[in-house]
């Protein structure tokens, strides 16, 4: 695989949970979250203009670090769903930052993710 293809960054989203409680401190005026995933050891939240991943780090993950990707930088995007022996899903983002890759477990619905992010680059998410 050639570096341009190679990704940046790789997360996972486990499944689709409530929307955290405490995201309005990092949201814009105006924003509204759309859902959220768990993923390994805190969450990503859909809103109506990017994709937040929060990281919780160390022993006790109280070092946050966070993630935002403006749906604007998406410049291509593929969707895998999961096959018989294949039990994960895999979205794959090509943005101004790079290639992302984000996997999907078996309770999180790969074609739900893509329509959303469709309707986000396409820029009807809101309207």
């Amino acid at each position: 695989m050639s570096n341009e293809l190679s990704a940046i960054t790789t997360w996972t989203f486990e499944q689709e949970v409530p929307i955290p409680n405490d995201l309005g401190t990092i949201l814009v005026p105006g924003e509204r979250p759309i859902t959220a995933y768990k993923t390994f050891r805190d969450s990503a939240v859909f809103t109506d203009r990017r994709l937040i991943v929060r990281d919780a780090q160390g022993i006790r993950g109280k070092k946050v670090e966070m993630y935002s990707l403006p749906y604007s930088s998406i410049n291509m995007w593929s969707s895998e769903n999961s096959g018989t022996l294949d039990f994960n899903s895999e979205l794959e983002l090509w943005t101004k930052a790079g290639h992302i890759k984000i996997k999907l477990g078996r309770n999180a619905d790969i074609r739900r993710l893509d329509l959303l992010i469709a309707h986000a680059v396409f820029g009807v998410l809101g309207n």
